[in-house]
């Protein structure tokens, strides 16, 4: 029988209010020793109200949480992107002073980026072989969405290389279990979050209650059985919830449970912040990666992008400091009250 309780809340006995990293502690297996677990986020200062001033932070402000589905050097559907689109967003967006977290950094609040820089999500659902593959040498291919993420990173330092990939039954197209592992395992041993987008890609809204749970919890097994790490985070497929919703929070099924921290769904603009009162990790907002055509002229990442820069009093702005949420004085209020003990208000 495999066990699997995953995003678990720790709070401190003593009552105080929880740090970033306490409030939505996650059981994780130990690493081996051969392999640790990348964590090249920046070590973070010591915010003060004056520091916050000098560099606009506003922890309270939005996050742009891009979703990415097939990289093709022909487009097939209006959601798939070429190489060079996939390029040029994200050397646009390592220009802009974006700099990368995982999904589940995002939704347990553990938002560790340089003071003045904006965290940005990068995800990628379905686990499309153009998403990563590893070559005969055991190294990321470079015409992949991760061999691109590397590549932009090795050229813009700020620029940290994470992502999280939301995957099914095939992990990048592969069959081939031991293969499957190889990507999984070096994938999470780099930084990245491999994290569950069911088992078959199934409307969760159509299917009986029992059959959601078991599509979660098969998934899960099966990363759990390549060697990756119990998820944190999971993509509705189609972006839509079930009913009820709660069950693509928690649940149970087969004698596995699952609780995730945040569920993404396939949203159309940014999310809010994970400290702020609407908050809501049931339902966590994505931008569709594409240019201001059609539906996306007001909807897709380049429109939302474009108004991010000429809203910058909107957008979410780090102090460099993981144990305190800096706000101009006049967002104290947009905090949820779990978080208000660590806000520096200016």
């Amino acid at each position: 029988m495999i066990l699997a309780i995953i995003g678990l809340m720790v709070i401190p006995s003593s009552g105080q209010a929880p740090t970033r990293r306490q409030a939505m502690a996650t059981p994780q297996p130990q690493p081996s020793a051969s392999q640790p677990p990348v964590d090249d986020r920046p070590p973070g200062v010591v915010a003060t109200p004056e520091f916050a001033r000098q560099v606009k932070a506003n922890e309270s402000g939005l996050v742009p949480v891009l979703m990415y589905h097939r990289i093709l050097k022909k487009r097939h559907a209006s959601i798939d992107r070429t190489p060079e689109q996939f390029m040029r967003e994200l050397e646009r967006l390592a220009k802009r002073g974006y700099a990368p977290i995982t999904a589940g950094e995002f939704a347990s609040g553990d938002i560790r980026v340089p003071a003045g820089k904006f965290p940005v999500v990068l995800t990628f659902d379905d686990g499309h072989e153009s998403h990563f593959g590893l070559d005969a040498s055991g190294n990321p291919r470079p015409d992949t969405a991760v061999g691109m993420i590397l590549d932009v990173a090795r050229r813009y330092p700020s620029f940290r290389p994470v992502a999280t990939l939301w995957v099914n039954r095939e992990p990048f197209g592969l069959r081939d279990p031991e293969q499957q592992a190889a990507a999984v395992r070096w994938l999470t041993d780099h930084g990245f979050e491999v994290a569950n987008h069911t088992w078959s890609h199934a409307n969760l809204a159509a299917v009986p209650k029992k059959k959601v749970r078991e599509q979660i919890v098969r998934l899960e097994r099966l990363l759990h059985k390549l060697g990756g790490r119990p998820s944190t985070t999971m993509a509705l497929p189609y972006g839509i919830l079930p009913r009820p919703k709660k069950l693509a929070r928690a649940g149970r099924w087969d004698g596995t449970a699952y609780e995730f921290t945040g569920v993404f769904l396939a949203g159309a603009e940014p999310s809010v912040s994970p400290y702020a009162k609407n908050f809501d990790r049931g339902a966590i907002q994505r931008i569709q990666s594409n240019g201001k055509k059609g539906e996306c002229r007001t909807w897709c990442s380049q429109y939302w992008l474009e108004w991010l820069d000429r809203h910058p009093d909107r957008r979410y702005v780090s102090d460099g400091d993981p144990d305190r949420i800096s706000v101009p004085r006049k967002l104290r209020g947009n905090i949820a009250p779990k978080w208000r003990g660590q806000v520096i208000a200016y």
